[in-house]
């Protein structure tokens, strides 16, 4: 139980703790009196708890930069005091810098829009503005949670507008994990330039490859992820802040939504804009579904990396043994001297979270109704909590798997020359039927297709191994 489920018990239960009293439109209810947060917060604490954990709190950031923006934006209008707006950014930025963190307890699973998470930052913020004006917690007359944190908006568009900072921001983050990622990749890239290998397709022997060349794959997919994401960034970009209850913008001046994003990407530096259709960014939150898709996608390239690398490592004397994993922990507490992919798992475990957060976001965008999609956190939570794992799982991978691993150069070399893939490249100088009897008697004696070509006296030793030298395309 969380501390200020536990603070809640013990008031509910007559414990001696200081409290307040506070009202709302349905009447009086107590509040720890050191709390920043209200009465409306505490009724969420007591009607929510289902997930038993509060919403990431990336979000409630990002909710604290729109209100700052918002707080400026007003200013600007003339809708707002100078002395309110500056107590409301100071305020702000006490919760974006997360001095605050522990006032953010509402459920993940609320209402849909996210009301309950929406009220708590604006009572948060209105008492920590009271405080610096001179007053005490709850004291709604010098700064209301409503009226003025509030001003010019509606959860309708905070929340899913709070959804696209957040998850922009650490989109950010997450990248620059996944490219630290593709530069360890690279890097082997080079190093097994020259190790040769034998591919497979449907698990069973196919045509030459090097091992430098199956880094380089899984790099260029990576570096295809990123653009995706990088792509749906650009959509997420475009928020609806300021359309209030259904996107019209009922109750705010034409210059509100302009005025808020150009404070929001002067206070951030980042490159935000005003939705083209305000009712429809309201409804659909397809944007946010598409983002997660694309969190999906690259989750699901790691994900086959991971099980490659699991695959090529396998052994260590009955697998395939090409390569060798750095051993991270003892593998076993039975067998001695087992060492486990323990990493690649984890990873793969990671990507497997990303793929069912991914479900539950695309379930949630299909499930909105008329004027409002009624899903929301539980979409943020999930994309917030991908792109936390991603960026973490693409640094452990990186730094704790790839960047340690070496070619077992012999195993490479004899899978290279055993493998009945290389009767591919014969194909073109002996003719199929030919080289399918070469195989058929390779498989019979356990002799090398070289073995036999240069046995049979099929073609000179010198003009074989240059054939041979090319079988990996011109990459090599």
């Amino acid at each position: 139980m969380g501390a200020w489920k536990k603070d809640l018990a013990n008031a509910n239960q007559g414990a001696s703790m200081k409290m307040r009293i506070e009202k709302d439109s349905l009447g009086e209810m107590e509040v720890p009196a050191d709390a920043y947060y209200g009465v409306h917060t505490c009724r969420s604490i007591a009607n929510f708890d289902v997930a038993g954990e509060p919403l990431p709190v990336e979000l409630n950031h990002a909710m604290a930069k729109l209100k700052w923006a918002c707080a400026l934006a007003n200013n600007e209008l003339q809708l707002l005091p100078d002395e309110k707006k500056d107590a409301i950014v100071n305020a702000c930025k006490r919760v974006v810098n997360g001095e605050v963190d522990d006032q953010f307890p509402v459920d993940v699973f609320q209402a849909g829009s996210g009301t309950s998470s929406n009220m708590n930052t604006n009572e948060v913020i209105a008492n920590l503005a009271c405080e610096e004006l001179g007053g005490k917690k709850g004291d709604r007359s010098l700064i209301h949670p409503n009226d003025d944190v509030n001003k010019g908006q509606s959860t309708n568009n905070v929340f899913p507008s709070a959804i696209k900072v957040a998850a922009f921001e650490l989109s950010d983050l997450m990248l620059a994990s996944l490219e630290e990622l593709i530069g360890h990749l690279r890097a082997k890239e080079a190093e097994f330039a020259h190790v040769r290998k034998s591919g497979r397709t449907h698990l069973q022997d196919a045509v030459p490859i090097t091992l430098g060349q199956k880094f380089g794959a899984m790099a260029r997919a990576l570096e295809k992820d990123v653009q995706r994401v990088r792509d749906s960034q650009s959509r997420i970009s475009e928020l609806g802040i300021g359309g209030n209850a259904i996107g019209t913008g009922l109750n705010t001046k034409k210059e509100f939504r302009k005025t808020i994003i150009k404070h929001l990407n002067a206070a951030f530096g980042t490159g935000y804009r005003v939705a083209e259709n305000g009712i429809e960014i309201t409804q659909f939150l397809t944007d946010l579904g598409h983002h997660s898709a694309m969190l999906r996608l690259t989750a699901g390239d790691l994900l086959k990396i991971g099980n490659d690398l699991r695959l090529l490592a396998s052994g260590p004397n009955t697998g395939l043994r090409e390569i060798v994993l750095p051993p991270v922990e003892p593998g076993s507490s039975i067998m001695p001297g087992k060492i486990n992919p323990s990493i690649c798992e984890a990873a793969n475990m990671a990507c497997m979270q990303v793929i069912g957060n991914d479900a539950a976001v695309a379930a949630s965008v299909a499930a909105g109704q008329l004027e409002l999609n009624t899903h929301m956190p539980v979409i943020g939570s999930n994309i917030i909590k991908s792109l936390r794992i991603l960026q973490r799982c693409c640094r452990m991978l990186g730094e704790k798997c790839i960047a340690g691993i070496t070619a077992n150069r012999e195993v490479c070399e004899t899978n290279f020359l055993i493998s009945a893939g290389l009767a591919t490249v014969l194909n073109p100088y002996l003719g199929y039927d030919k080289v399918s009897d070469l195989v058929k008697e390779s498989l019979k004696t356990k002799k090398t297709l070289k073995q036999l070509v240069i046995e049979k006296d099929i073609m000179p030793e010198e003009e074989l191994e240059a054939l041979l030298s090319k079988s990996t395309g011109p990459t090599l």
